[in-house]
């Protein structure tokens, strides 16, 4: 099982999260790439320790939206979109390569990614931007989702995750942040809901009803407070129960 989080989300003097410490725990990283956060600077340095650590680095691209942190839907032409998430994809790859690695995978950012999820123009948008970088590189999503159908039609690799920090509608979607209970903070819950989604796929909705969301990869946010103890403890759930570790690319 991969264990990815959100890094490199820091801007200038703006620190998020602890990008050191969750390198140490995760088998992936979803760098930001400047558009939603990141900056040069943080780009280079967290594609330097992952590198070092042999954590897979992936595009973590979103919306050209750094005030809302990429959080709030844009109206975007989908060749605009396109040409956006190649954009990203080359500037994040250029600080991979030079730290002796390189891009194996993108995974969209908060609105772009809940907006691909469920509008066919905009998944096929973000899929033609990763398929003209190149088409070997693989594509991080939801399971049974607009962006996972667009990527197998296009013939980009695509691998499906979950969110072991956040709440899901019946319908399989994440809960929004606007309500609460979204984001799920005990890491006991989060641990043993990763450990769940790992072995048997299931994860109970916010409603009290089972999904059935089989992922390659689990996702924990870099920005949800106690992000470190949460992705330890999950790691440690995963290890215990004899769950292998390792990239899903």
């Amino acid at each position: 099982m991969d264990l990815n989080s959100d890094l490199g989300e820091g801007f200038g003097a703006w620190q998020m999260g602890d990008d050191e410490a969750m390198l140490d725990i995760v088998t992936s990283a979803n760098v930001a790439c400047g558009f939603h956060a990141g900056d040069a600077g943080v780009m280079r340095r967290v594609c330097e320790r992952a590198a070092e650590r042999g954590v897979t680095i992936g595009a973590h691209v979103g919306y050209r939206d750094l005030a809302g942190f990429g959080r709030r839907a844009l109206d975007i032409a989908p060749e605009d979109l396109a040409d956006e998430v190649l954009y990203q994809i080359g500037a994040l790859d250029g600080f991979a390569r030079a730290a002796h690695s390189s891009v194996r995978y993108v995974k969209a950012h908060g609105a772009l990614y809940n907006t691909a999820a469920v509008d066919p123009e905009q998944a096929a948008a973000l899929v033609e931007g990763v398929r003209r970088y190149h088409t070997d590189l693989a594509l991080l999503c939801p399971p049974d989702s607009e962006m996972l159908r667009a990527a197998q039609a296009a013939g980009v690799p695509a691998y499906a995750e979950a969110f072991a920090d956040r709440a899901y509608t019946p319908e399989g979607l994440l809960v929004s942040r606007k309500l609460p209970g979204a984001v799920l903070h005990d890491a006991d819950e989060v641990a043993a809901r990763a450990l769940t989604m790992a072995t048997t796929g299931e994860v109970v909705d916010a409603e009290g009803g089972k999904l059935n969301l089989r992922a390659d990869s689990l996702c924990v946010h870099g920005d949800t407070p106690g992000a470190v103890e949460l992705a330890r403890r999950i790691r440690e759930s995963l290890t215990d129960a004899g769950v292998p570790l390792g990239s899903f690319v």
